[in-house]
């Protein structure tokens, strides 16, 4: 079953020309449309199923700074205060609010590494606040149990997944901004060596410019164009349950288990790292690049099924560009969720927060979580393909960092100044052989 999601009218028109095209309806696709239009850009949004679709509303919807790799803080930062700007100045409702997220542990070394990462946060003005065991409980007394130690970040909240993309959607459309779904892109236009027009099945926009936000199916398209993006998916399964009477935390995580709750009352719950490793073509053929990813994680990590060789996101096939794609025969991702992670899932929920007991499990879902090898999204002009602009790789951490992401790729799109430094994110590092350091979180 997906998750709940807003729906957002297509709109009737596909233009001849943009100055800016972005594939992929997704929270970095909505929000760098967004800002590109407040500049005065045209832009066209083409989205192969629905705005928001696949893992944008499929996450658990933390926007954070605590414990983010110090190559994405600046971006965690910037995005916090972009989410409230965005509600302010467009009066749309992506459910965003600063409730603070609380961590919670029983294990010395997992504390020791959060007071290490909070010693360095403070060198980029990030307040965290470090919990005793007698804090920790206070903190988390409706786990009704003893703690030796945790974590809260007040600055750090909270957004909605069903919402957020299709709000952002909406306030672009308001600026000018057309929508396409149900437009897969099938390819790239050149002319003198740089991009000229997107082909779509249903027609050609001509452009200059495109942003390539596909999620998990980036890889397979920069194939098509003869550019090397090294990419991994993994399939993670979440759940939701009904509403309940007692106050619980709006957003606690522990070594078993995460819980978010949603404006309605719901509460989202999922096991953090645990995830199915579907194999594909594509994987295999990255495999080595990934090898100290995988080392760092396997524990959480389970072989898979066939499901994503189905889905075809990982293809390594080349397409047609006068026939439907995969992209077409699978518009929206929606892969089955591991039964036995939900049940462990809920297990482990209803073990830490007891009064979850009374709740009902209303949706179960999963969701393919593209990564880079070393963790950290590609962002930039790909070398090679002037007017190509990379935007996927976000590693499991897109969503909360959404904004500020958008608002840099809209910065590189239209040659204005970054709003943090893109050194970290170009995809031109992906070619060279040092990888560099894995993402810690």
């Amino acid at each position: 079953m997906s998750p709940p999601l807003r729906h957002i009218q297509t709109s009737p028109t596909l233009p001849a020309s943009a100055d800016v095209v972005v594939i992929g309806g997704g929270i970095i696709g909505v929000f760098t449309a967004y800002y590109l239009a407040k500049r005065g850009v045209s832009v066209a949004l083409v989205e192969k199923g629905r705005i928001g679709a696949e893992q944008s509303s499929r996450n658990w919807g933390w926007c954070r700074q605590q414990n983010r790799d110090a190559r994405e803080l600046p971006l965690a930062t910037k995005s916090l205060d972009l989410w409230e700007q965005f509600a302010a100045e467009t009066g749309e409702d992506t459910g965003f609010h600063r409730c603070g997220l609380l961590y919670l542990s029983n294990d010395e070394a997992e504390i020791s590494g959060w007071a290490s990462w909070r010693d360095f946060a403070k060198t980029a003005g990030v307040t965290t606040h470090m919990l005793s065991s007698r804090e920790a409980a206070e903190r988390g007394q409706a786990t009704g149990r003893a703690w030796k130690g945790g974590v809260f970040s007040p600055s750090d909240g909270t957004a909605d997944p069903g919402k957020a993309a299709p709000a952002v959607a909406a306030a672009f459309i308001k600026l000018g901004g057309s929508v396409h779904q149900d437009c897969a892109a099938r390819g790239i236009e050149t002319e003198g060596g740089r991009v000229s027009g997107v082909i779509t099945e249903a027609g050609v926009i001509k452009t200059r410019t495109v942003v390539m936000a596909g999620g998990a199916w980036a890889s397979s398209f920069c194939r098509q164009l003869d550019i090397r993006f090294p990419q991994a998916s993994i399939r993670q399964s979440i759940l939701s349950v009904s509403p309940v009477e007692q106050r619980l935390p709006p957003a606690v995580v522990s070594a078993g288990v995460s819980a978010t709750r949603r404006n309605d009352g719901r509460y989202a719950l999922a096991i953090s790292g645990r995830a199915r490793v579907d194999p594909t073509g594509q994987f295999l053929r990255f495999a080595p690049q990934f090898v100290p990813m995988f080392a760092k994680r396997w524990r959480n990590l389970r072989p898979g099924s066939l499901e994503a060789i189905r889905s075809g996101h990982e293809t390594l096939a080349r397409w047609r560009l006068d026939a439907p794609t995969p992209m077409e025969r699978m518009r929206i991702l929606d892969p089955t969720p591991d039964p036995v992670s939900i049940k462990e899932t809920h297990r482990r929920a209803v073990e830490l927060l007891p009064q979850l007991r009374a709740a009902k499990i209303t949706h179960a879902w999963a969701g393919y979580i593209d990564s880079t090898p070393d963790g950290v999204p590609g962002i930039g002009e790909v070398p090679g393909l002037p007017g190509f602009i990379l935007a996927a790789g976000f590693s499991g951490h897109g969503f909360g960092i959404g904004p500020g992401a958008g608002h840099l790729i809209a910065d590189l799109a239209s040659g204005g100044e970054p709003i943090v430094d893109p050194v970290p994110y170009r995809p031109e590092r992906f070619s060279g052989s040092a990888w560099g350091k894995v993402a810690d979180f």
